[in-house]
């Protein structure tokens, strides 16, 4: 292996990592499908997809193929007063694919971005319309939904990431997600008490990604649209992580057959090649903010937003998805995490197992130390990253059957002998 120094790190900045105590990152070279080269030339099965972005694995080579194209022809121009093909390509398709009426696309560069200006959407929309005092965003406990400042305000406040801010945060309206009649009661209580100065509802569909991978069934979106026509409150539906096939359908919505307000979509949109995301408004929405006065419009304008390479590979990543059996794959995947993870159901300290689309989890009482894990992980020639109490899993939708079993039997190997 590698020997390496703190001067090797003199100036990175890591995400999640207190630096003083963290070990030395791995350090990647190179990546071929669901492969990750490190320096040292051993080769790690990539089990979180880069957090759950390359759903057609690593240099897929219609994607690259569209990158190169789009980078000789160009790169880069700015969308404030210009359009461009690949942009207009782009948002024409979203709009076929995604429920009806939802078709008009704000294009920014991250998901956390996409939030924001779906809940300055959902804020400004009321205003346009004359609906004074609509400023707050109710979320809910295990949400997660961007680490900027609007963001941390409507996350999980006990989550952990972003408590160090409560004193500065806009105070937002927090629930329990209605999953019993008890919880439904309470939430419908919040909302006779408060739908006066509530702008939109926020949720990430049958997944709570980064709050635990936590699962919940179709019908609670079908009872949180109800909710949202009957107080006349817009509903946002935050399909950073399950957009794009990774819950078994294209979009996580469309298990409930419901058609949210808005909804902010990133991460796998253009494979996990490029940074991209979209924020997509029902035309209803959109047509609150024309008017003849300036003061209407929505003042947002990201300096990247729809940079053409980025959308010249989501348009090829929707290529493979039309393409190539990507949700079939997704059905093979889950088929085999629900028969390769259930050992570690009978475990001592494992909670729970649980799969959905290519998302398979154990659950833990606790991990003590999530580093060592990762070691062991890395040592057994995978790459799969714990957080909180939960093993995941999310690899690509391309992963042969022979490397997912190499993942899957490192978890319950490492379930079996040391938690």
């Amino acid at each position: 292996m590698t020997a390496h120094t703190a001067a090797d790190l003199a100036h990175i900045w890591l995400p999640y990592t207190q630096m003083k105590t963290a070990p030395y990152p791995i350090k990647a070279i190179e990546t071929s499908g669901s492969r990750i080269t490190l320096e040292d030339r051993r080769t790690l099965i990539d089990g979180v997809a880069a957090w759950w972005t390359a759903c057609h694995g690593y240099n897929h080579p219609h994607i690259l193929e569209a990158l190169i194209h789009q980078a000789k022809t160009m790169p880069h121009v700015m969308f404030g007063g210009m359009v461009h093909d690949p942009a207009q390509k782009l948002a024409s398709r979203l709009a076929q694919l995604l429920p009806d009426n939802l078709n008009r696309v704000f294009f920014t560069d991250s998901g956390s971005v996409a939030m924001e200006v779906a809940v300055k959407i959902a804020i400004q929309y009321h205003l346009n319309i004359g609906h004074q005092g609509r400023t707050k965003i109710l979320s809910f406990r295990g949400g997660y939904h961007g680490d900027t400042l609007g963001m941390m305000s409507i996350c999980d406040p006990e989550e952990g990431m972003h408590h160090l801010f409560a004193d500065i945060l806009p105070p937002q309206i927090l629930a329990d997600l209605p999953i019993d009649e008890k919880s439904t009661q309470q939430l419908e209580q919040i909302l006779e008490q408060h739908h006066q100065s509530i702008a939109a509802l926020v949720t990430e569909p049958l997944v709570q990604g980064a709050g635990g991978m936590l699962f919940h069934s179709a019908n609670i979106l079908k009872t949180l649209r109800s909710l949202c026509d009957k107080y006349n409150i817009l509903f946002i539906m935050d399909e950073i992580f399950t957009g794009f096939g990774r819950t078994g359908t294209m979009f996580a919505c469309e298990q409930a057959n419901i058609t949210p307000d808005i909804i902010a979509l990133s991460k796998a949109l253009t494979g996990g090649t490029m940074p991209l995301a979209a924020t997509v408004a029902r035309e209803s929405i959109f047509n609150a903010f024309l008017s003849n006065t300036a003061e209407k419009a929505l003042m947002h304008g990201p300096t990247f937003m729809a940079n053409p390479l980025a959308c010249a590979v989501a348009n090829a990543s929707l290529d493979l998805f039309e393409q190539l059996p990507r949700l079939e794959q997704v059905q093979n995947i889950e088929r085999q995490l629900q028969k390769e993870l259930e050992p570690c159901r009978s475990f001592s300290g494992v909670k729970d197992v649980r799969v959905l689309g290519a998302i398979g989890v154990v659950e833990l009482d606790k991990i003590k130390d999530p580093d060592t894990l990762r070691r062991l992980f890395i040592d057994k020639g995978v790459w799969i990253r714990p957080f909180r109490n939960i093993i995941y899993l999310t690899p690509a939708f391309t992963i042969t059957p022979s490397d997912l079993s190499l993942l899957t039997s490192a978890i319950v190997d490492v379930c079996r002998n040391n938690i």
